[in-house]
């Protein structure tokens, strides 16, 4: 029975791999960007209160 949860699990992550890692890895580096831009534009705010 373990063993068929584990074929199936193989199956199921073969199958559902539908984006690639290059691809992956832009998004995931251009969403870090975005994250440091926004972080970027409120560095000083403390000092205008």
């Amino acid at each position: 029975m373990l063993q068929t949860a584990v074929q199936a699990a193989q199956e199921t992550a073969e199958h559902a791999a539908g984006i690639s890692p290059v691809l992956l890895g832009v998004l995931a580096f251009g969403g870090l960007l975005f994250a440091l831009a926004v972080t970027y534009a409120f560095r000083n705010i403390w000092n205008r209160h």
